[in-house]
């Protein structure tokens, strides 16, 4: 007969109590349970008792703080036995020259606390390498409660929100001031092109008219006459017009950051002649007109003087001009004489055609003949009027932005690997001097992205935010011995 096999009758061999009994798992895990808290209470005590307060920390400090990790009152305030979360502003300041971030507390806004940006206990990193969100907090929302006013908000990263730099945006009143006043065609400096009237042809190079300052200039295409001249016009490659303010960064400047204004001297007297009359090999100085002036009649003086026949001057009869009265077959000029005419004319190339290539000049005194200043009457020949010593024109100071960004940082040293063109394309079809040759944003964002395949891209990268210029002295209080010698 088979034997019934019942889900109550298989219920009945099961032991309830199973539970109870003990295990080596059960052993175990119980003495874990004591064991575990019992030692974090003594590793805890064994930290207070010693002085190591890392046992209390939020996480190891960066590279520069590491020696005051067992140290916490050196930044954090005691209160009621326990410390502050947060460190202490002048407990940053008592070691930190670092002013505040701008000047916020002129206008009446919230001054920020150093632990605001630089937030430490997150391992050994750059502390200075502040996050992304600590700076979109104000710059991205005009309504904060102590957001920059005068410049642009919503910008939460480099990719989101950051507008065109101000030099290129036609909106910005800021791109009025940057424009130079010479005129540069660089297109055509970037093709074949004759080296003066009658030199090789050759292919210039970025690099032959712009360099740091670091970097002496090239003298592939200078003239060592005007390189050791001394000018009394300076004002090629002033400061900023309008008024941008640029904060001063902490480190010293190398030299390399920046390229130096572009000196006729050393990039354009090669092959751009500032002669002015066939008698001379040399040219004028590339100076002020009134300087340009006394260095023709001195040259024009000294000339005379050596020629006296040459004040005896037949008529040439190829250059005469219809309508105009004829002069004299043969004329006898007096020394003065000879050197108003010449110099009249030397002048009147300069201006109208040397100059004037290069840079715009004002003649103010066009159109109004009965106030020019005139030679005395022993100087001049009746009825000749070429004698008349104009006023001198007015020429617009080839002022050069310093700076084209300077509410940022940048150093060509760190992008000397790239050429000139990768980033400054614009400069091969640029007739124009008014043309903003700086690279757009478009052209920054394809290196400097998130992702370890690219360039750092958070704010402080390009951004400075401390003004350097009011650091202040700090008073050290540290020992040795209260750094700690001993541990690592």
């Amino acid at each position: 007969m088979a034997r019934t096999r019942t889900t109550k009758k298989l219920a009945q061999r099961i032991d309830l109590n199973y539970f109870k009994r003990p295990t080596p798992l059960k052993r175990a895990k119980f003495w874990l349970s004591l064991a575990l808290p019992f030692l974090a209470l003594i590793w805890i005590s064994w930290g207070g008792f010693s002085g190591d307060h890392r046992v209390y920390s939020s996480g190891r400090m960066s590279k520069a703080h590491a020696v005051l990790e067992k140290d916490c009152a050196a930044c954090h305030v005691r209160t009621a036995g326990a410390f502050s979360a947060k460190a202490a502003n002048a407990a940053c300041l008592d070691c930190h020259d670092g002013p505040i971030h701008h000047e916020l507390s002129l206008i009446g806004k919230k001054e920020l606390a150093c632990a605001e940006c630089h937030a430490e206990h997150r391992g050994r990193v750059n502390l200075s390498a502040t996050s992304n969100q600590s700076c979109s907090v104000c710059h991205s929302d005009p309504r904060a409660p102590y957001g920059p006013p005068g410049f642009a908000s919503h910008i939460r990263s480099f990719e989101d929100g950051h507008p065109e730099f101000a030099a290129l945006r036609e909106d910005s009143l800021y791109s009025l001031f940057v424009r130079s006043s010479a005129r540069i065609n660089h297109a055509i400096h970037l093709k074949l092109i004759r080296r003066g009237p009658t030199g090789p042809v050759v292919q210039l190079d970025c690099a032959d008219c712009h360099r740091p300052p670091a970097f002496a200039p090239p003298s592939t295409y200078s003239d060592a006459s005007y390189v050791r001249a001394k000018v009394a016009n300076t004002g090629n490659g002033g400061p900023l017009p309008g008024g941008a303010a640029t904060l001063s960064l902490r480190h010293p400047v190398t030299g390399r950051e920046l390229m130096a204004p572009v000196k006729f001297a050393s990039a354009c007297s090669g092959c751009h002649s500032l002669t002015f009359d066939k008698r001379f090999d040399s040219g004028v100085p590339h100076d002020k007109p009134e300087v340009v002036r006394a260095f023709v009649l001195k040259k024009f003086r000294e000339y005379i003087a050596g020629h006296p026949n040459e004040l005896r001057e037949a008529r040439d009869p190829d250059r005469g001009l219809t309508g105009k009265p004829l002069s004299p077959e043969v004329r006898v000029l007096t020394p003065a004489q000879w050197i108003a005419e010449r110099s009249a004319d030397a002048e009147e190339l300069l201006w109208r055609k040397t100059c004037s290539q290069c840079h715009g000049l004002s003649f103010r005194y066009e159109g109004d003949p009965d106030k020019l200043p005139r030679f005395p009457p022993w100087l001049r020949s009746p009825n000749d009027n070429r004698f008349e010593q104009k006023p001198l024109p007015e020429i617009m100071v080839a002022q050069e932005a310093s700076r084209l960004m300077p509410h940022a940082k940048f150093d060509h040293g760190k992008h000397e690997g790239f050429t000139c063109v990768t980033c400054h394309a614009k400069a091969l079809t640029s007739t124009e001097s008014s043309d903003i040759l700086i690279p757009g944003i478009a052209t920054c964002k394809k290196c400097h992205a998130p992702g370890p395949e690219h360039a750092e891209s958070r704010c402080f990268e390009c951004h400075t935010y401390h003004d350097w210029s009011k650091r202040k002295e700090v008073t050290p209080k540290f020992t040795l011995p209260a750094l700690g010698t001993g541990g690592r």
